[in-house]
């Protein structure tokens, strides 16, 4: 424990030292904690591909370290100094409430199925063997994922210890980070009910992530995130060009390797590039105007897409095949395979879906409708203040309606038929575009919301300056009640994380803990793992969950046991190690007939004619 407190101080002061240089280099004070730890994702990332991940992030979280120690001494010496707003309301919510969600989440296990198919398995594998998975890794099974926020939490378990609790805790400080840059694009910060209706966004938009929550590894959240933070840098640097190319450049290119999908929401970023690039130009000849224009917006793509373009290059010399690869070949083999029938059944799914009122992710989008057309009729004809809601609210909905056909198109090319055909994932993929939108639709609004105010000088705006007295109450009153909401609706998030850890307590990854202590050393041992649930062996969940567990690639679960002496004695010998993490009836019968040994919950050692139990406490790998 009190190597990881020193490591978490560490980390933490690496943290707030590249935050503090971003400040130094004028990035918004609202985009640096979310800049830092990019910059930090793309330097381990560099180092991870040259075959020098370990040592990488020592070098990088010391940096930050040293760039900490030089700001402070710069600054007492009177060569630096920043300009600081000073807290307000909705930093308060965000720490307050991030530290509570924080703590939960530290106490979490991982569950979902993806997380030990890749997302935890391939933080565990660089966390104890310092590199990339190769060939030769076939613990790794979707080689071709690109490791961006698997770095990120690597670099923080490093030092504050491998466990659930930890990986979950590192992806939170990164969609944090990231949320915070929304505060952005506020017009005056001290307006508490502009404030607090982002941080009711940050709350709702978890309504549409509770298909896999924030106690999982999963990044469609991380996408819908970076997202936005990569939207709101490309606004509030309209005046600054360079920083603003460089800004679009980065968070692309970590987008980019955060999963091979992201390419659709690094288009979003790129056409809106294009267009601020076009408005912002200055006045000129318009050829020359364009020219320039298509110069700084293709260099920009061209530095974004290098990291992803060195990725592909890697996989394609690394491995010779991979789950999920970008592959024409594949998705025409694929086409060719289901036929036309297959994709016109999953077309009539796909409709069905869609137009299903009990879909979360078509509630968001109806939600996100009536709002913005409500908040454009409301401030237009009671404001009296004209805007452009309803050109927002299409274009939302034109993002919406191509990431509909992207997604078909997803699981007629590249996906197996039987989840296909059930639609396998569509809520939680379709929440990643939900989550976007509906920050983009309330950053228009609440800036809309300013706009309309009766005083539009911001030093002279105070609890005196209101149209009326009715206005007044009526902003007093929206306020308390959007804070109110805020912090319900965190709560609620936080809440039910802790009710569906308490849910998970006796499923079999819990259990296991409770067995046998997780392997740390790469190994090939056989194991079986004893699952009383056909459907977990079947899906693959158990042999996925032992191999992370047991860091091995020889993992399997069972569920259903022979009833003859020698076929169950032929299949029991197959193993080195046998984990019992939930009683099964069938595998205590054969023990007990074939073996003559009463085995329930733990963790054995196979030998020719018996068992031996391993207390759960000894370390084995």
């Amino acid at each position: 424990m009190a190597f990881a407190f020193i490591g978490l101080i560490f980390f933490t002061l690496s943290l707030i030292g590249y935050s503090s240089t971003m400040r130094w280099l004028h990035v918004n004070p609202y985009l640096t904690w979310i800049t830092g730890i990019l910059v930090q994702i793309i330097l381990l990332y560099i180092f991870a591909m040259l075959g020098g991940l370990r040592i990488g992030i020592w070098v990088v979280t010391t940096l930050g370290v040293l760039l900490l120690i030089a700001r402070l001494v710069l600054g007492y010496l009177g060569k630096v100094s920043f300009h600081y707003e000073g807290l307000h309301f909705f930093d308060a919510w965000m720490i307050f409430l991030g530290f509570v969600m924080a703590l939960v989440l530290f106490r979490s296990p991982l569950i979902h199925y993806d997380n030990f198919s890749h997302w935890a398995t391939i933080v565990k594998f660089m966390t104890y063997t310092g590199h990339l998975p190769g060939a030769s890794d076939t613990i790794i099974s979707f080689t071709s994922y690109p490791p961006a926020t698997a770095l990120f939490i690597t670099q923080f378990v490093t030092f504050t210890g491998f466990h659930a609790g930890t990986m979950l805790v590192a992806q939170f400080i990164l969609i944090w980070a990231a949320s915070y840059a929304i505060f952005a694009t506020l017009r005056d910060r001290t307006r508490g009910l502009n404030s607090m209706l982002l941080c009711l966004t940050i709350a709702i938009s978890y309504v549409f992530n509770i298909n896999i929550r924030l106690n999982n590894l999963l990044v469609d959240y991380v996408l819908a995130i970076l997202t936005v933070a990569a939207l709101v840098g490309i606004f509030v640097y309209q005046r600054q060009p360079r920083i603003q190319a460089a800004h679009v450049a980065l968070f692309s290119g970590t987008l980019l390797l955060v999963k091979n999908s992201a390419a659709f929401f690094v288009a979003i970023i790129f056409f809106y590039y294009l267009y601020r690039l076009i408005k912002q130009s200055p006045a000129g000849h318009w050829f020359k105007k364009r020219l320039r224009v298509a110069g700084l917006w293709l260099s920009t793509l061209a530095v974004g897409a290098l990291p992803f373009i060195w990725w592909e290059i890697h996989v394609k010399l690394t491995f010779t095949a991979s789950k999920h690869e970008i592959n024409a070949q594949a998705y025409s083999n694929q086409l060719s395979h289901d036929g036309l029938h297959g994709f016109i059944s999953i077309g009539q799914q796909f409709l069905k879906q869609i137009f299903n009122l009990g879909s979360l992710s078509t509630q968001g989008f109806l939600a996100l409708n009536i709002l913005l057309i409500g908040g454009w009729a409301i401030i237009k004809y009671a404001c009296h203040h004209p805007n452009n809601l309803p050109k927002l609210l299409g274009l939302l909905d034109l993002v919406s309606l191509l990431y509909y056909l992207s997604l078909l198109g997803m699981y007629v090319l590249s996906m197996p038929y039987d989840e296909a055909i059930t639609l396998d994932g569509f809520e939680r993929y379709m929440s990643t575009v939900v989550v976007l939108n509906l920050f983009i639709g309330a950053m228009a609004l609440v800036r809309l919301i300013d706009e309309a105010f009766y005083e539009q000088n911001f030093d002279d705006r105070s609890p005196r300056n209101f149209r009326s007295i009715w206005t007044k109450n009526g902003y007093q009153f929206a306020s308390f009640l959007v804070t109110f909401f805020a912090i319900i609706m965190m709560y609620s998030e936080i809440n039910g994380t802790n009710f569906t850890n308490n849910y998970n307590r006796h499923t079999v990854p819990v259990m296991l803990t409770k067995v046998a202590q997780p392997w740390t050393k790469l190994n090939d041992t056989k194991i079986l793992i004893v699952d009383p649930s056909q459907v977990e062996v079947t899906t693959y969940y158990a042999g996925y969950l032992a191999n992370y567990y047991f860091f091995t690639n020889n993992a399997t679960g069972q569920a259903v046991f022979s009833k003859h002496a020698a076929t169950f004695r032929k299949n029991l010998q197959q193993y080195a190690y046998v984990a019992v993490p939930k009683r099964d009836k069938t595998f205590t019968r054969g023990m007990k007939k074939f073996y003559h040994q009463s085995v329930h919950t733990g963790l054995y050692r196979v030998h020719p004619d018996h068992l031996t139990q391993i207390p759960a406490t000894a370390k084995i790998h």
